[in-house]
């Protein structure tokens, strides 16, 4: 990213922020490597150090943002699945009006690194993808809920993937392929994109495919909001759209 741009919307984003500190962020794994890419640059230029970790945006698992919100976590910030997002705070866990649009996300899907990949660009391609497959992996948050509830159906293959298509809990997709525990999987582009191991075949029809909004938004009661609200600014500023696009992402904002 170009320095200009970066300190323009540093500017932009802390304004009226008048100490350095540490912001806690819990991002979900659609935005985690956008955001782990402009973390430094954000980190560098303001001076607030980020207290990262990471989890789901829904499910039962112990990470899930949910679940560590509902534990009483020291939690400035968190990055998640618009949906989930809306709804937490509508259980007031998180400050009204200030949630941020990121980006939205497109599912991919991926098999092993140097294995022949199905052509999926059309619905009757990725049938067929799903059906020959021996194993199928998609993940336990938003794209994976979709799949099991919806994409099946339409496809009009639920049927015959009971048995060979798992939801997997906690570890990304792209790693199950990658060690060769599926051989056929889909997740958000932006979570697959990082994994080494593994070849991204493409994205689903525009037909079947559905976009995840990824937002950010301060929790209720949390101990640096301005802070996070500057951090979240930043993410969101138009000079910044360039490095969100580049994780697999579609972001909000613009590019200056």
């Amino acid at each position: 990213m170009h320095i200009k741009t970066t300190l323009a919307a540093l500017a932009f984003a802390t304004a009226g922020v008048a100490h350095a500190t540490d912001v806690h962020v819990v991002s979900s794994g659609g935005f985690a490597q956008a955001y782990k890419d402009l973390s430094g640059p954000y980190e560098r230029a303001s001076g607030d150090k980020l207290v990262s970790e990471w989890g789901p945006s829904m499910g039962a698992t112990k990470n899930a943002i949910p679940a560590r919100l509902a534990r009483g976590e020291h939690v400035d910030v968190v990055i998640m699945v618009g949906d989930a997002l809306d709804k937490l705070m509508t259980e007031g866990k998180l400050e009204l009006g200030s949630k941020v649009v990121l980006a939205d996300s497109p599912i991919a899907c991926a098999v092993r690194h140097g294995v022949p990949k199905p052509d999926i660009g059309t619905v009757d391609g990725l049938r067929r993808a799903f059906l020959q497959a021996s194993k199928v992996a998609y993940s336990d948050s938003a794209s994976g809920e979709y799949i099991k509830r919806e994409l099946l159906d339409k496809l009009g293959i639920q049927q015959q993937m009971q048995g060979k298509a798992a939801q997997i809990p906690a570890t990304p997709v792209g790693e199950i392929i990658a060690h060769g525990e599926a051989d056929f999987g889909c997740q958000q582009r932006s979570e697959l994109k990082p994994v080494q191991g593994i070849d991204i075949v493409g994205v689903l029809p525009a037909e079947v495919q559905l976009k995840t909004q990824f937002a950010g938004a301060i929790v209720r009661g949390a101990a640096h909001a301005d802070a996070g609200r500057a951090l979240l600014r930043f993410l969101a500023a138009p000079a910044n759209a360039p490095a969100i696009e580049a994780t697999g992402l579609e972001p909000a904002a613009a590019p200056h």
